[in-house]
């Protein structure tokens, strides 16, 4: 079982506001290798399909898409290695990371 997937489904059942998924890069990625910062599910789709998402980052933003179908109003994809990432996310306005929302 995919531990991103565990918690994509968890919280969907739980009716979550935000989800919070640490990886080892700074977000969803565009084809320059420069950070997207906010994606909605029509873009998330287009990249997946037009290969701009690629490798293990598909499953990660598939398990983002499915929570949002499931109730979850928007899930950030962060890197986990800067310091305080979690904190910058939920505490200031410019956030951490990819927010994928509805």
């Amino acid at each position: 079982m995919n531990a991103d997937t565990f918690a994509g489904a968890i919280a969907g059942a739980l009716n979550a506001k935000r989800l919070l998924l640490l990886t080892d890069v700074p977000g969803v990625l565009d084809k320059s290798k420069k950070l997207i910062p906010e994606l909605s599910l029509k873009d998330a789709r287009k990249l997946i399909a037009d290969g701009t998402i690629s490798g293990g980052m598909i499953p990660k933003v598939e398990t983002c898409i499915d929570a949002l179908e499931r109730g979850v109003e928007g899930v950030v994809i962060l890197d986990g290695k800067v310091p305080h990432a979690v904190l910058l996310e939920l505490l200031t306005d410019h956030g951490a990371g990819t927010l994928i929302k509805r």
